[in-house]
């Protein structure tokens, strides 16, 4: 993904590049090596790229092919009334007695179903659970599903999300993921710098052919959709294994942290609950006096309500959606009193918990429904093409029978102490936060200065791409 000829090579000998006069600016000193971070980084970071942005547009597209796919359990033609939220508990067990009761998701509006969760159901992935879907006017079963997530992904959608977060290859494939991530806001923020730094990238394409359109479509659709790659990237990193702990461990730091609604019941706790147990959800009171309680808290749908965990705790009902405006306000209900223990609303949510989760919703599509999937679809689209055009202008950098020569070694010599030392402590920063840039930053420099050591020997050492 670079962006810039040259006519020197690593292989062929071309005397040192002039050393910088005194007073030139800064920039002039820096854009070679911002050339050659950008062109490495394209090369060799594109093909993870590439499946990223890939699998992010299938997962994008996922939320309406879900809708289509399984409408049969989403949707019931809308009845006269919804019949109480027990009742529908009851047939979804009698279909599916397997398990313990995880939450219920009563149906959000007319005409959708309700969902009672199961866990620990014979042939569904432990950290899954079984969605048993139920007409609300009728209580007859619907279907079952497998679920996963806290934006209730089924089948299709759970496919593709793991395999985009890991190519279904458990925790070592999130290696790839965090690859990505780490190294998308730098490749955009190479691209989008080098672009404001070239007057000729803002001509048009009219009349252009060969090397200088494939540049210029490289240029204006990267720069045009930098931003969205740098958001993309730093919410990507939020839940990342490794950056992603560093993350958390700083919102923990600056207590920041995701609030939770206290599910410790009051001192009769255990008195009065018809013999219940931890996913029982005829605990105490039960459903539907508990689901009344919140609506007296203001909590509209959709709804999650989670049984007690065990003889000490209460339900917990939670809002479940992720669109805009966010509903993620959450109470505590004794499951003895059917009276609310506790209230959090996601107004008192730390301001870095909030940007959390809206940023993580945005990244998945949520927060703006269709409009929000669209924008995730012509990014990945932006991402692919970008790809694309970068190898060619790789491929297009050869003369004869090259393919794809570098660009040259040696900018950084040009850099003064004063830029470089600073230069060099952010680094080290950024690569402690972000292992997954840091150390094949580390690998990569240390080649590059053996690869530059052993030329030099050969005598065929080459400075810095030559003028634009």
């Amino acid at each position: 993904m670079t962006t810039t000829p040259t006519p020197a090579t690593d292989d062929a000998p071309s005397p040192p590049a002039p050393v910088p006069a005194r007073g030139r600016g800064a920039w002039a000193t820096l854009r070679p090596l911002v050339l050659r971070l950008h062109f490495y980084a394209g090369v060799l970071v594109a093909p993870f790229l590439l499946v990223a942005a890939l699998t992010g547009l299938l997962y994008a597209a996922s939320f309406q092919a879900e809708r289509i796919l399984y409408a049969d359990e989403l949707t019931v033609p809308v009845g006269d009334r919804e019949l109480p939220l027990s009742e529908q508990v009851e047939a979804a067990r009698a279909a599916h007695p397997d398990g313990e009761i995880a939450a219920v998701r009563p149906s959000p509006e007319p005409g959708a179903t309700t969902r009672v969760l199961l866990s620990g159901v014979p042939g569904v992935d432990p950290g899954h659970t079984l969605a048993v879907f139920v007409d609300p006017y009728t209580a007859r079963v619907r279907g079952a599903l497998e679920q996963y997530g806290s934006t209730g992904a089924l089948p299709l959608r759970t496919w593709i999300d793991e395999f985009h977060r890991d190519l279904h290859l458990g925790e070592p494939g999130r290696l790839y993921s965090e690859f990505a991530a780490s190294w998308l806001w730098v490749v955009a923020c190479g691209g989008l710098v080098l672009w404001f730094s070239r007057r000729r990238a803002r001509r048009g394409l009219r009349g252009t052919t060969g090397r200088r359109r494939t540049l210029g479509l490289h240029a204006g659709v990267g720069a045009w959709a930098a931003l969205g790659f740098v958001f993309l990237s730093a919410t990507g990193l939020t839940w990342s294994a490794y950056a992603g702990a560093h993350i958390g461990d700083l919102r923990a730091a600056l207590g920041q942290e995701t609030p939770t609604v206290s599910a410790t019941a009051g001192e009769h706790a255990g008195h009065g609950t018809a013999g219940g147990t931890g996913g029982d959800a005829a605990h105490g009171v039960g459903l539907d006096r508990v689901l009344a309680a919140a609506r007296a808290e203001g909590l509209d749908n959709p709804v999650e309500l989670v049984p007690p965990a065990d003889a000490s705790s209460g339900y917990v009902v939670r809002q479940i959606q992720r669109s805009w405006p966010e509903k993620q306000d959450a109470v505590a209900v004794d499951p003895a009193t059917g009276q609310v223990t506790d209230v959090l609303r996601f107004e008192d949510y730390p301001i870095l918990a909030k940007l959390t989760r809206w940023g993580i919703d945005l990244h998945t599509g949520t927060l703006f429904g269709l409009v929000n999937q669209i924008a995730l679809m012509l990014l990945a689209l932006a991402l692919i093409l970008l790809i694309v055009w970068g190898y060619r202008l790789w491929w297009q950098r050869g003369r004869g029978s090259a393919f794809g020569r570098p660009v040259p070694r040696g900018a950084w010599q040009h850099v003064p102490p004063q830029l470089l030392v600073p230069l060099l402590a952010l680094i080290a920063v950024l690569g402690y936060f972000l292992p997954l840039l840091g150390i094949p930053l580390a690998v990569f420099l240390a080649v590059d200065v053996v690869l530059g050591e052993i030329a030099h020997r050969r005598g065929r050492r080459t400075y810095g791409p030559a003028p634009l």
